[in-house]
């Protein structure tokens, strides 16, 4: 499988501390995504997921008002567009995430999904095994 540059997405809406929450919502209500990451400058500081703002948003009764840095997640796991398919997958997969930015530095370039790498003609078994060990995952947890 080939390198992540050739299957990333990006073309990436992004927003940045300045934003709030509902902000961030409406930005992925408008591009139809589940995760928005976050910037200062070109620089990647965090990312809100959809799950994010349900778990410590709105269950901890955080207006829309709230600034992202309160429910962002900012230990993130990355990759660099030279990174392979197979080895995004794995990484996906031993971290439980279904998306992962792709960075030049800290320089957000990209982001990666597991459909894109399940969409990837080139692809092998590793983004299905990643989407299986993750959807196991989650599903323990709704137990």
């Amino acid at each position: 499988m080939g390198e992540i540059r050739k299957i990333m997405t990006s073309n990436i809406e992004a927003c940045t501390m300045l934003d709030n929450v509902f902000e961030v919502a409406v930005k992925m209500k408008e591009n139809d995504v589940g995760a928005i990451p976050i910037v200062d400058g070109e620089t990647l500081v965090g990312m809100i997921t959809d799950r994010d703002i349900v778990v410590r948003g709105v269950a901890e009764k955080k207006p829309g008002s709230s600034k992202v840095e309160e429910i962002m997640s900012s230990q993130l796991v990355t990759v660099s567009p030279e990174t392979s398919a197979d080895e995004a997958a794995r990484l996906m997969a031993e971290h439980q995430i279904r998306r992962l930015p792709v960075v030049e530095g800290n320089r957000l370039v990209g982001i990666v999904s597991l459909g894109d790498l399940a969409l990837n003609p080139q692809s092998d078994s590793q983004a299905e095994i990643a989407l299986t060990e993750i959807s196991e995952h989650d599903q323990t947890n709704l137990q």
